[in-house]
Parts: C-alpha cells; structure tokens; sequence
C-alpha cells in the first residue's frame, strides 16, 4: 500500500493539475475500449492469399481485437502542452490469442501566433495520403510566413511497432512485417524497420481567396546494411470548391535509388465530390506507376515508404495499381451514418502486384482488370462515449478479367468503441 501511495504522491507533484489543491495547470485524463470482431472468407473451401500474407486453410475465419487505450494531456503554460497515450491489444486470429503493447501518439507542442512546434511520437500524413502516413518519432516546425505556411519535420521509424508503421518496402521489411510477434526475440519481431524521414511543405489554404494548395518534398533514407532502398518525392495537392462540387488534384514524381541506380516513378490522384444537404458523393481515380516493359526504361513501380491499404476486403498495396471508386455517404439522423463504395482495381502492369486474385502460378492472360469491391457501412453513435459501427461487402475476381474463375472474398466486421472515463 505504501508503494502506491508513493506513486500518487509523485503523480501529485509533477501532473499538479490532477490535484484540487494544487491546479498550477490543468490535465485531463481518459479511457477507451476499441473493439472489433469480423468474419471472413471466400465463397467456397481452400487455401487462399489475402494479398498481405494472410493465408487460411478454410472457407472462412473468425477474428476479434479489442485495445484498450488510456490517455493523458496537460497544459503546462498558456503556449504549451503535452500528449500521452499508450494501448494494449488483444487479437484473435488464426485461433491464437496475442497481446500487443503499443506507445501512441505522446507528444509536447509549442505554438504561437507565427507557428508551432512539436517534439515527440507524432501524426504526419503527406499530401497525398499513401506515401507516408502514420505516427513517427522526431520534430516538426510550421511557420506562418504570410503568404502561406512553411513546415519541416524529420522523423525515425525504427522505435515503432511494424504492425503500426506498415512499412514493406523491400522483400526482407515484408518477411519481418508478416512475422509473428516473439517475446522471446522481441527486438527481431516487433519493432518497424530503421528509416529516417525529411519533409519540407508549403500550404497555403486561400489561393486566390479559393483554392487550397499543399506542396510537399519528403525523403527516406534506409539505415539497413545490405540491399537498402532510398527514396525522395516531390508531391503536391490542389483542392478547388465551386459551388457544390469539390475537385481535388494531386501529382508525384518519385525518385528511386537501389543497388546505386536512379529510377523515376510516378502516382497521382483526381477526386470529384459533390455535397448535397446531409450526402455526399465522390468520384476517385488513383494511379501508381508500375514497371515498364522495357527493361532499359529509367521508369519504375512506384514505391510508397507506408503501405495504405486500398480496399476494404481486397487490402492491396497501391504499387503498380489504379483504383476507380465511387464513395456514397448519407447521415440520414444526427445520431445515424451510412456509407456505401465500389471500387475497381486495374492492374498497370503485369509484373508489380502478386496479390489476390493471381495464383500462384502467376498470370498470362495480359488482361488487367482483378476484379470490383463493394463495401457498405452503418454508423450509429447514440451518445458521445458510444459508436458503433457495422460493415460488409465483397470482392467480386468475375467483375474483372484477369482471374473470373477464382471464389470471391466477403467479409463482414463490427467495430464497438466505449469511452470508459
């Protein structure tokens, strides 16, 4: 008992905001229950790939994962504060139950009315948003320079949980990313591959007192001994509203150094979303750049540092792929969401991506077209500390012409959050 008065005395003295007694600055603490239970599968039995490695012997899977997340913040003076937040994750999967302690977003922030700046486990996402996308460890400055607004950042990967960075962007980072935690070789099996990360931004959010510009030069740079990969993007995003219609523009020359060599690479992105009273609808065309035919060409498959999933179901890394998708969302009560998408996948080379619904002997047919998505949400959110959230839909291989034959995929899932406190 002793002991743990010791440490609500030591908590009293450096968080005083806790204390009635004391309020020198004011805290705020807090808990939430994440949890998700989703049932998968194909249309009939065998062993299927799921295009991130997930292998079943059977028709269909049952997964669960819960997180528990505490967190923490204070304002230590009028121009700071401090975030913490950490999570400890139970899965089901694979009828073996595993446990994940994870750091979260835990970062101390300066600002003023000329900019900001933050130390710490932070959130960045590039202006794309499936090059570089996630938490990462480092600093980040932003300044107000009048015409707009200037930012730098660099940041470390190698202290993050692999499951969380998601980088794979050599064969080696994919074996490690797909091995399972092992306490006994915790260092080996949980941590993300060792990159740094630079980024230098402009943004300005009135152009021409309408249009929003983001433009960005990022650059990654392995720390790995044997067969590393570098990489530098000079990326941009411009978002234009007229009226009721909101069309989004971005561009992404890449350049990919392996083994000495320089190759380029391109991806892109072009939205159209129009906003009527309590719906929108969005049309979405995304491109990434694959390999060429010629093997002398200085082109190459575009090769994001994070790997965003596109899809709800199909789950396929964005290299050498375009995405069409039609995105359809409705609040039809305050309290009461729904969604529903269907997106399109199209091979831009016959080299780049292995996943489903290729087998494993590979594909001849030359044909490009895997195959539609379709994927429809309900969200409910009775009070603040409660949403719930139902999903399900297919990925149809006959709505394409590379594998017609292979058994659609479905899966249905229900996401419950709680805020405990």
């Amino acid at each position: 008992m002793k002991k743990y008065l010791k440490l609500l005395a030591c908590m009293l003295i450096f968080f005083p905001g806790l204390s009635s007694r004391a309020p020198l600055w004011g805290a705020d603490i807090g808990l939430f229950l994440d949890q998700t239970t989703e049932y998968h599968g194909s249309e009939n039995e065998g062993i299927f790939d799921f295009g991130r490695g997930d292998t079943f012997g059977k028709s269909d899977a049952l997964e669960y994962s819960g997180t528990l997340i505490p967190w923490f913040s204070a304002f230590p003076g009028d121009n700071s504060g401090f975030y913490f937040s950490a999570s400890i994750t139970a899965d089901w999967k694979k009828e073996t139950l595993s446990y994940t302690p994870e750091l979260l977003r835990t970062e101390f922030s300066w600002h003023s009315e000329s900019g900001e700046a933050r130390l710490g486990r932070m959130k960045y996402t590039d202006p794309l948003g499936f090059i570089a996308d996630g938490l990462f460890d480092g600093a980040y400055l932003s300044l107000d320079v009048g015409r707009g607004n200037v930012s730098m950042g660099a940041w470390y990967t190698g202290l993050l949980y692999k499951e969380r960075a998601k980088i794979t962007m050599t064969p080696a980072e994919l074996q490690s990313y797909n091995t399972p935690l092992d306490y006994e070789n915790f260092t080996d099996t949980y941590f993300a591959p060792r990159r740094v990360i630079s980024a230098l931004e402009w943004g300005h959010s009135g152009l021409a007192e309408q249009a929003q510009i983001r433009l960005a030069l990022l650059g990654q740079f392995d720390l790995a001994r044997e067969n590393s990969i570098d990489s530098q993007y000079l990326t941009g995003r411009i978002s234009v509203p007229i009226v009721d219609l909101t069309i989004d523009l971005g561009g992404c020359v890449e350049a990919v150094e392996y083994s000495d060599e320089y190759k380029i690479a391109l991806a892109g992105e072009m939205k159209f979303s129009w906003m009527f009273p309590a719906t929108r609808l969005s049309l979405m065309w995304r491109y990434s750049g694959g390999m060429p035919d010629n093997t002398d060409s200085q082109m190459t498959a575009f090769l994001p540092l994070s790997t965003v999933y596109q899809g709800d179901i199909l789950k396929a890394k964005i290299s050498g792929l375009s995405v069409v998708s039609l995105d359809y969302l409705c609040r039809m009560h305050r309290t009461l969401s729904t969604g529903l998408t269907a997106s399109c996948f199209i091979r831009n080379d016959l080299g780049t991506y292995s996943g489903y619904p290729l087998t494993a002997d590979g594909d001849n047919s030359g044909n490009s077209i895997l195959g539609t998505e379709l994927f429809g949400r309900l969200l409910w959110a009775p009070i603040s500390d409660i949403q719930i959230n139902l999903g399900g839909g297919a990925f149809l291989p006959k709505m394409g012409n590379v594998a017609r034959d292979v058994p659609f995929l479905w899966r249905v899932e229900m996401n419950f959050i709680l805020v405990l406190y």
